[in-house]
């Protein structure tokens, strides 16, 4: 009775009979985890390249001043935007418990500048801790 080991028969040399179906299913397996590697990490370069493009306006918070006179914070904001671009960044004043005591939105509307550099006030309607940038929309064109 001849015994098979890895789908050739026994005593046969190996290699001689090809590769056996583990390593046949194992090659397969590798291929299409590639492929899929690969188009998983194009579709991700996709959604970041189209979510950055579309971001005309863009700002930080660089720092906030607390008025001694607990009704008004001042904001720093750098904005950097397309030359043409125009919008608007929100900003807030947050209290000691959390809860937002101020918010102003803040219109860009100089045109031919790309980066504005700016100390804008928020009136608020109790004493704030904070400051935070909600963000920054552009208008639609």
């Amino acid at each position: 009775m001849n015994a098979v080991r890895d789908g050739a028969p026994a005593g046969a040399p190996d290699g001689r009979y090809g590769r056996s179906a583990d390593a046949r299913a194992d090659r397969k397996l590798k291929i299409i985890g590639s492929v899929l590697g690969v188009l998983l990490l194009l579709l991700v370069g996709w959604l970041g390249y189209g979510y950055i493009s579309k971001q005309t306006i863009s700002a930080e918070l660089i720092k906030f001043d607390l008025n001694s006179s607990q009704t008004e914070v001042a904001v720093h904001l750098e904005i950097r935007k397309d030359a043409d671009a125009t919008g608007t960044c929100t900003v807030r004043a947050i209290a000691e418990s959390g809860a937002e005591v101020g918010r102003k939105d803040v219109r860009i509307d100089q045109v031919g500048q790309t980066r504005i550099d700016e100390i804008y006030p928020i009136r608020t309607t109790a004493k704030a801790t904070s400051a935070e940038l909600l963000g920054c929309a552009a208008d639609s064109r």
